[in-house]
């Protein structure tokens, strides 16, 4: 992924459209997930009080709409200014939102809704915790985990599979989600197949000469970030 992270907003997008190398899409989340998620929130709470799980589901539903037809957006999209890429990401996701809840109220009315999206801008950001405990926690435990996954994630698709548990349990994807990436080419239950092998073999070589009370239960998955 480091040799990404120099990248220009604009050259970003244009290496990751119908790029097939999980590092690049990797980036790509790492980068744009504040906006994608500001725009999210900002819409669904014209509409209510939107619970995380359905913010979590828009937000995976944008990144699929973004990969959607060989990554015809992101193709298509044309820079007329530095910053024009995070305005047309506010859109996408924005659409994505405002598609859905406007779905919603239809069902709900028993009528068809054809409205266009409306304003998307003067997003708010979302705030980091403030538990400098709790931070450092999941920092320690990150890197545990991380050391383990490089020595149990080794051989052919390594990196893929690597990609694959970070997205799921660091960024929040489901499984459907991240199959819907282009970088990765399996099917919903090969990415399950796959994180479940990887929790089990992280959980062994963690747990080999340590105490079980440091590591994660071994009948569960490891803890996922809330991803919003």
């Amino acid at each position: 992924m480091l040799r990404y992270s120099s990248l220009s907003p604009d050259d970003l997008v244009k290496a990751c459209a119908g790029s097939k190398d999980p590092a690049i899409w990797q980036e790509f989340i790492r980068r744009f997930r504040p906006v994608i998620a500001t725009a999210v929130i900002r819409t669904a709470n014209r509409f209510g009080n939107p619970s995380r799980q359905t913010l979590d589901d828009l937000v995976q539903e944008t990144y699929l709409k973004l990969c959607d037809d060989d990554c015809r957006l992101l193709r298509s999209f044309e820079s007329r200014h530095p910053d024009a890429i995070f305005g047309f990401l506010k859109v996408v996701a924005g659409n994505v939102a405002n598609d859905h809840f406007k779905s919603a109220l239809a069902e709900k009315r028993g009528a068809v809704v054809t409205e266009a999206v409306a304003d998307t801008a003067a997003l708010f950001p979302v705030m980091p915790s403030t538990d400098a405990s709790g931070t450092m926690d999941r920092r320690i435990l990150l890197r545990q985990i991380d050391d383990a996954l490089a020595v149990v994630a080794s051989g052919e698709g390594s990196e893929r599979n690597r990609l694959i548990f970070w997205l799921y349990y660091r960024d929040g994807l489901s499984a459907n989600a991240i199959a819907g990436l282009p970088a990765i080419g399996l099917t919903t239950k090969g990415v399950e197949s796959i994180l479940l092998r990887l929790t089990r073999l992280i959980k062994s070589h963690m747990t080999q000469g340590t105490d079980s009370t440091t590591c994660p239960d071994s009948n569960e998955g490891f803890p996922r970030v809330k991803s919003l």
